[in-house]
């Protein structure tokens, strides 16, 4: 299993490109497969990692995930064709739906048939990013274009966030594989692994990446950074789709799904992912204490 690092879960008022460069190296020097970027509501993460990647040479940069419904699948991928360029080829598109809250009532979009709106989306979004023509006409989304970035990888990978069934089904049969937030090690080899992979082998298509990311903290204080953790990722509890991953593995708070604890207990939680099918874990590193993410990154590097 291949360890990464993933930023941008939560705010960050001190988040800036440079810090993303300087991260990137810093997270290639120490021998990461990878550096993640979520899109929320700071820099645009495409953009971001594109620049992260230009200034490294090995790691994979990616989004861990862009929201599709803002943008038209023709203009995110022409975006990831040229953050690709910009990459050297070394950069992943991460997908996904987002929430009801964010989609409809922060944005005024719909949020009315999700599965089918990621469906059509990756009609159009899979050929461009494999130098294809896409010609799809559907109830949602139509195109009839191709992209001509010859420098961008062919095809650009792509990976999606998903939950339920039939957005596992989306992802087997169209895409590497799925991002994953606040799911858990049995939850991954019950219901994610074989649900994707089931649908991915139907469809003659390689065994899906599986992208557990995970919040991480070594700690001698378990309880305070339990309860820093529960307070930091409150809202992940509230999501419906993060709701329903918690329910499913028996987590009560965000806590009971992020890696807290000493070396020995961070070993054990580590190979349990390991064991559950996940083909890369990426770290959330959280400031619970003075000094613990740096501590915890020590750690996580001491693992590779």
């Amino acid at each position: 299993m291949k360890l990464g690092i993933m930023t941008g879960a939560i705010p960050d008022p001190t988040a800036s490109i440079d810090n993303f460069i300087a991260m990137a190296k810093d997270v290639e020097a120490r021998g990461f497969a990878s550096l993640w970027l979520a899109n929320t509501r700071g820099h645009d993460a495409v953009t971001a990692m594109a620049m992260a990647g230009r200034e490294t040479g090995r790691i994979e940069v990616g989004t861990a995930v862009t929201p599709i419904q803002p943008r038209h699948p023709t203009a995110l991928a022409q975006q990831a064709l040229t953050a690709s360029a910009l990459a050297r080829g070394r950069f992943t598109l991460g997908v996904g739906l987002s929430h009801k809250v964010v989609i409809e009532d922060t944005l005024g979009l719909s949020y009315a048939q999700p599965a089918k709106t990621m469906r059509e989306y990756l009609e159009i979004l899979m050929p461009l990013l494999g130098h294809e023509m896409a010609a799809f006409k559907g109830d949602l989304y139509r195109s009839k274009i191709e992209m001509i970035v010859p420098d961008a990888a062919n095809p650009v990978p792509v990976v999606v966030a998903a939950l339920g069934p039939m957005m596992l089904g989306l992802v087997g049969r169209y895409t590497d594989g799925t991002a994953l937030w606040m799911t858990g090690p049995a939850t991954i080899s019950d219901h994610i692994v074989p649900t994707m992979s089931a649908a991915a082998q139907e469809a003659g298509r390689p065994a899906p990446r599986v992208i557990a990311g995970f919040p991480v903290v070594l700690t001698d204080d378990v309880d305070g950074a339990r309860e820093k953790v529960d307070q930091i990722l409150q809202v992940y509890g509230q999501l419906p789709s993060y709701r329903a991953m918690m329910d499913r593995e028996g987590a009560a708070n965000p806590s009971d799904i992020a890696l807290i604890g000493d070396e020995a207990a961070l070993d054990a939680k580590i190979a349990q992912i390991a064991a559950s099918g996940a083909t890369e874990m990426i770290s959330v590193l959280l400031e619970t204490e003075p000094g613990a993410k740096a501590r915890t990154m020590e750690y996580l590097q001491g693992k590779l």
